[in-house]
């Protein structure tokens, strides 16, 4: 096997799949969430509303990232991995590992699943992850698969920790019961009421404390905060900073995703750097600190936060300048932009703590010194579709207001599909970033490190690309009578066998 080409990246181990320690107790839980899924499927567990249900807990990954340590990548279905000669990367599957409905799991299912993500037939997320990359999947035997990529990806056992496995026989097209190898199996799923997932009696692995989970869904943080204090639930991952007022309940936790507003290049006045300058400048971001965003949240200068491999610290946020941004504004207007036209910013309902009040705040601030603001709150299923391709033909400028979670390491899981030509979320086509993408993804060691860090600096100072608002920090509330501790991975998966009751 050749040594890691990204430190800490390629760890092998023997952990087990849930790696949790052993608690006295068990028994079924409630968790309430601020976001209804709308549907279940595993090619979609990406998504935080889909990944924080099911991810791990009933559709499981040839890998994962340890995000509790420093162990790296982990295996999970994949027992160990070694890249071949040729460039291409070797799995070796876990034996005895059966699916929730009692098939037997082997490198076929793997094969289809990858196969599967990447179909026309669907719209699968984690598809997104292996844009600007050609990867064939070769069954050698029952539990051996070979993945060989054009160009050479040395991070591809760590995006495999994305991949979510099913069954061979599963149909291209989306389904609605999902059926994995994880702990838990769906047992009930009452649109607009509940989802509920129960322990497998014949899960490959350890089996976990919580014997059923069951899934509640309130919008608003103060009413998810009063649920866990009256006993109603077990554990909100997301309450506001307003709430988190109990030491022994509540926990904040470094989250790896960024609010920023993803700007359309190519619609006027938005395809005028100088108008995407002056929304940069027309927002205080300094104020939102210690007051509707917590304290301890990070202003952003890219869209990965800034534990990521070749973060740029000498990337300087945009200074609240709103005299500048009516400056430019009038340059632009000189030259001949329609700045005056109205721009719509679509933002999605409940996606984080206080959504509403910002996006309102920034509207008013974009709007004072000028810019012509319409806010419209959707919700996840519609968002989605102003957020990714196809843009709707007609469009009138928008803004996209999203966060974006990157707690892998690697900015290889952002810049493509958010910035390259071809990627499904990007707002522009820039020819000196797809270069950087494409020559940063094949890379490795500091080589890597500084092309990405390149990338960063150009996206923010020269492409202006989009507005970066904040790397935020998440609290918690935890009933007393659970042993569980968020991190950063917490916002979009959160496993149940690493939650323990006393």
């Amino acid at each position: 096997m050749k040594k890691s080409l990204i430190a800490g990246a390629l760890v092998l181990g023997s952990l087990s799949a849930a790696g949790s320690p052993a608690f006295a107790a068990s028994g079924p839980i409630k968790i309430v969430l601020a976001e209804e899924a709308d549907l279940l499927e595993p090619c979609m567990a990406t998504r935080s509303n889909i990944g924080r249900i099911i991810m791990e807990n009933v559709s499981e990954t040839l890998t994962e990232l340890d995000v509790r340590g420093k162990n790296g990548v982990q295996p999970r279905l994949a027992e160990k991995w070694e890249q071949n000669s040729d460039g291409s990367w070797r799995f070796h599957l876990r034996q005895g590992v059966k699916f929730s409905d009692g098939t037997d799991f082997d490198a076929k299912d793997v094969k289809h699943s990858f196969e599967r993500i990447m179909s026309d037939k669907n719209a699968c997320e984690s598809r997104r992850y292996f844009g600007g990359m050609t990867v064939t999947p070769t069954v050698v035997d029952d539990h051996t698969i070979d993945f060989k990529t054009d160009p050479a990806q040395p991070i591809l056992p760590l995006l495999m920790s994305l991949v979510t496995i099913v069954p061979e026989e599963t149909k291209m097209e989306f389904i609605r019961e999902p059926v994995g190898t994880g702990p838990y199996k769906l047992t009930n799923w009452t649109p607009g009421q509940q989802i509920v997932l129960t322990s497998r009696d014949d899960y490959w692995g350890k089996k976990p404390q919580v014997t059923e989970a069951t899934y509640l869904f309130r919008a608003d943080p103060s009413v998810r905060a009063a649920m866990v204090q009256t006993g109603e639930a077990d554990l909100s991952p997301s309450i506001s900073q307003l709430d988190a007022t109990n030491p022994k309940t509540d926990f904040s936790y470094l989250d790896s995703e960024t609010v920023y507003m993803r700007l359309d290049h190519n619609i006027a006045p938005l395809n005028d750097v100088r108008v995407r300058r002056a929304l940069n400048l027309a927002i205080d971001r300094q104020a939102f600190l210690g007051t509707l965003v917590p304290e301890g949240a990070v202003l952003a200068t890219a869209l990965v936060p800034p534990t990521t491999l070749g973060w740029n610290p000498d990337v300087k946020v945009f200074p609240y300048d709103p005299e500048g941004a009516k400056k430019l504004l009038e340059e632009a207007k000189a030259a001949g932009v329609k700045v005056d036209t109205p721009i719509t910013v679509i933002a999605r309902t409940a996606n984080f703590p206080n959504v509403t009040e910002i996006m309102e705040a920034i509207q008013q601030q974009l709007q004072e010194v000028g810019f012509k603001i319409d806010l419209k709150f959707v919700e996840v299923a519609e968002h989605e579709s102003y957020y990714s391709k196809p843009f709707k033909e007609g469009r009138g400028p928008q803004i996209v207001a999203a966060m974006h979670d990157n707690s892998k390491g690697d900015p290889s899981f952002t810049m493509f599909f958010k910035y390259a030509t071809k990627g499904t979320q990007s707002g522009f086509s820039d020819k000196k970033v797809d270069d950087l993408i494409e020559r940063a993804s094949a890379a490795v060691g500091d080589e890597r490190a500084k092309l990405w860090s390149e990338l960063i600096a150009y996206l923010h100072d020269d492409v202006v690309a989009d507005v970066l608002l904040f790397h935020m920090v998440g609290f918690s509330r935890v009933s007393e009578r659970l042993d569980f501790k968020p991190t950063i991975a917490t916002n979009s998966m959160l496993q149940l066998s690493e939650i323990g009751i006393k």
